[in-house]
């Protein structure tokens, strides 16, 4: 039965790559991920135990674990882990959400003997069969390995991590349950050289990155490359397109305070030809205020180069000064 709803689970996901968000493609690659060392897929399934697993006890002290996801690409890897870590059995099922249609796998280890072997190899149980407080991981042993803390990072962020789309913003968050959980991926994230932080968000403790190239060391961490190059893709464009729009906005800037300097003159030389006129400028006014007037768009260097005898942009801007200064003092008197 478990082969056949895996098989059916294979062809679904067929059907949602159409659709796949960001943090749908990021668990599709991780998803196909393996670590070869049995340690590294043991830390990578108690992430997921830990993250959305759930431990029952019945009347007679026997023990189940039962994870539950809406993610068809953690459904499957857990499946596969614990069959290949454990050799188990294990059973699956899928369900429908009646009132929105949500579609959730169950991965089920229901014999006692699997499920206490699974729970203390995840280090979710003590040596008494004490479950550990709030379901995080009793002892670290299982992530002492740099290889390790990658693994239990990818299985974190398979079973309750997100991330939004870098096109329109930078933000990766694994959800936990409890605070104690979440300072313990915090911690091991931070142990690459990261910046994780910490935020309640409702009942839950939100595990986060904000800044692009942490994200990216992130997902390099997890190994999922395809997703970083996109990603690297992504925030070169977006640089780009700042890098033009910034120095389009500051040509565009200075272009209109060219123009509105150049209204201001010719305002400024109207203003004197209608009320003394010209014949009182000095000969070197006379001739700039001649070329303003016949050339108004012309730059400071252009009406530099028209003079009879050539001048410098500041030699220019200093008889425009001059003129406005006596404009200044004609609306004075």
């Amino acid at each position: 039965m478990s082969i056949e709803i895996l098989k059916r689970m294979q062809r679904e996901k067929h059907n949602m790559k159409q659709e796949m968000t960001f943090s749908g493609k990021i668990k599709e690659e991780l998803s196909r991920q393996w670590s070869e060392a049995r340690h590294c897929q043991i830390a990578e399934m108690a992430a997921i135990v830990s993250m959305c697993g759930k431990v029952s006890i019945d009347s007679r002290e026997q023990y189940s674990v039962k994870v539950r996801t809406e993610n068809l690409s953690v459904a499957r890897k857990y499946f596969t882990l614990l069959k290949k870590t454990f050799n188990i059995e294990v059973e699956a099922f899928i369900s429908r959400n009646k009132s929105n249609g949500n579609v959730s796998y169950t991965v089920i280890v229901k014999k006692h003997e699997d499920a206490i072997k699974v729970l203390q190899a995840s280090k979710l149980i003590d040596q008494d069969g004490e479950i550990s407080e709030e379901f995080s991981i009793v002892k670290n042993l299982i992530i002492q390995h740099g290889c390790c803390k990658r693994a239990f990072i990818r299985g974190a962020f398979l079973a309750a991590g997100s991330m939004s789309n870098p096109e329109k913003s930078y933000h990766i968050e694994i959800v936990c349950t409890a605070e104690k959980k979440a300072e313990q991926l915090r911690t091991i994230i931070n142990s690459f050289g990261l910046d994780a932080k910490v935020i309640i968000r409702k009942k839950s403790y939100v595990v986060y990155l904000k800044e692009g190239s942490q994200i990216v060391d992130l997902l390099n961490i997890m190994e999922a490359p395809v997703a970083l190059m996109e990603m690297e893709n992504i925030r070169i464009l977006k640089e780009m397109r700042n890098t033009v729009n910034r120095k389009v906005n500051c040509e565009t800037a200075n272009i209109n305070k060219t123009v509105s300097a150049a209204v201001k003159q010719m305002e400024d030389i109207r203003y004197i030809r209608d009320t003394i006129g010209f014949s009182e400028l000095p000969e070197g006014l006379l001739e700039i205020a001649e070329l303003r007037l016949e050339y108004p768009n012309a730059t400071l260097k252009e009406l530099g180069d028209l003079l009879s005898t050539p001048l410098g942009k500041s030699g220019v801007n200093h008889r425009l000064r001059k003129l406005s200064e006596i404009a200044e003092q004609l609306k004075g008197e």
